[in-house]
């Protein structure tokens, strides 16, 4: 994930994603607040994709009932 930073250009906050300006903004606050809803969403994506990702462990196996069996 990249780095994150805030820096002041006159009167307006760049958000910064690496060396990467990604938001222009004329409130700091703003820009922090924005930033770390981001943040959050992309480790919710993240948690999500992992959650998702296909298991190593074998399935188990399949017992029929009672009423299935000869």
């Amino acid at each position: 994930m990249s780095e994150y930073s805030i820096v002041r250009v006159g009167n307006e906050y760049i958000v910064l994603a690496g060396d990467k300006s990604i938001l222009k903004i004329s409130s700091r606050r703003k820009a922090v607040k924005i930033m770390t809803l981001a943040a959050d969403l992309l480790d919710q994506e993240t948690m999500q994709q992992v959650e998702n990702a296909p298991s190593i462990s074998r399935d188990l196996p399949i017992v029929p009932e009672k009423s299935e069996l000869p």
